[in-house]
């Protein structure tokens, strides 16, 4: 059985769990695959359509998102044949929360890029 990360009611992330996510992350085709996922939103993609979208044998592939589930950065589903992927936003937020907790000491001006990017797309900061 795969080990997965839970995160707290605070929506807080051990460091070990941050490690691990980053981890994960720290490779091409997995940064990727995972920046596909979160573009297509909570509904996934078919791992099939992942593998030709980024040019990836579908072994190949099967291992990176295995790294990414063992990580709790994906989850997966059955479709019938197919099998969806779709990317863990609860996990990536509490990723993004440890990254920046007490950023510039709680300063209202830290990361505007973040929140520019949010409110252009329409979308609450941090989404």
């Amino acid at each position: 059985m795969t080990p997965r990360y839970h995160f707290n009611n605070y929506r807080s992330m051990e460091t070990k769990h941050a490690v691990d996510a980053l981890a994960a992350l720290a490779q091409e085709t997995r940064l990727t695959a995972f920046r596909l996922l979160v573009e297509a939103g909570p509904e996934g993609i078919a791992a099939g359509d992942i593998a030709r979208t980024l040019e990836v044998a579908p072994p190949t592939l099967s291992f990176h998102l295995s790294a990414l589930d063992h990580a709790g950065l994906v989850s997966s589903r059955r479709d019938g044949r197919q099998v969806i992927y779709a990317a863990n936003f609860e996990a990536m937020d509490s990723l993004l929360a440890f990254l920046a907790r007490n950023c510039c000491r709680g300063a209202q001006d830290c990361l505007p890029s973040l929140r520019q990017t949010a409110s252009r797309r329409g979308a609450p900061p941090g989404c």
